[in-house]
């Protein structure tokens, strides 16, 4: 009886070991090392290798001037209260290549074009609408905004 809960026990003890083990290795060979912890550097450096990616930016023209909306090569960047759209112009035919809503905002209506003129419409939750119009002036997408 005594070598039975022994050997049990030595099975059991093995049995953890090699499950310890094995789930040890699985877990650094399968994702890595997952004890690394960026530094803020690291952070800020992959965040504007990303922003520099979607938006076609070169690197060192990732911040733009006050007042002048980035230019991407999709198109125009165009923020207001209400949400972002990027506008393209091909001859006087503009197209919007993506809208996105703020936050407690929803897209209202939506006229993508490619036409003469297209629209937007972010819809608050409460409060009053913000509707663009975009047209091409000189291959360059120009906003107004309607009511």
């Amino acid at each position: 009886m005594k070598r039975l809960v022994l050997a049990w026990a030595a099975t059991a003890v093995a049995a953890t070991g090699a499950a310890v083990a094995v789930l040890t290795l699985l877990g650094t060979g399968l994702t890595g090392d997952s004890g690394h912890v960026l530094s803020p550097a690291e952070v800020r450096a992959a965040l504007n290798t990303a922003t520099q990616r979607a938006t076609g930016t070169p690197a060192g023209d990732a911040t733009p001037t006050a007042g002048t909306p980035p230019q991407t090569a999709q198109g125009k960047l165009i923020r207001t209260a209400g949400g972002t759209v990027i506008a393209s112009c091909e001859g006087d035919l503009v197209t919007l290549r993506s809208w996105s809503p703020a936050q407690n905002y929803s897209v209202d209506q939506v006229e993508p074009g490619p036409a003469r003129k297209a629209k937007v419409e972010f819809e608050p939750e409460e409060g009053a609408e913000v509707e663009l119009k975009i047209e091409c002036s000189a291959g360059q997408p120009v906003t107004s905004f309607g009511s």
